[in-house]
């Protein structure tokens, strides 16, 4: 009887734990690619700093997040984050 309650439980933990790391990749892609992109706009100059400032927060929650294993979300806030940088060097 046990196992017919066990054997549902674990599949459902292990579709969880799947679920988690689905987003690992695009997160630590897009990370990179998001800093890499902050420093160019960093180096351009002092236009759109209010975009910057927001597109530099975003990328400090999506590291935390991405610390935290909260993959989706990290990958939401560096979309974010990237459209605020083009932002950001378009002067806006």
């Amino acid at each position: 009887m046990k196992a017919w309650i066990l054997i549902p439980l674990m599949a459902l933990t292990l579709a969880g734990c799947a679920g988690k790391t689905s987003y690992r990749t695009s997160c630590a892609n897009g990370l990179d690619a998001a800093w890499k992109e902050q420093s160019l706009a960093e180096a351009e100059g002092f236009a759109g700093t209010v975009s910057y400032s927001k597109a530099v927060t975003l990328l400090t929650a999506a590291k935390t997040q991405q610390q935290f294993e909260a993959y989706s979300g990290c990958v939401k806030k560096v979309e974010k984050a990237r459209f605020y940088l083009r932002e950001s060097r378009a002067g806006r």
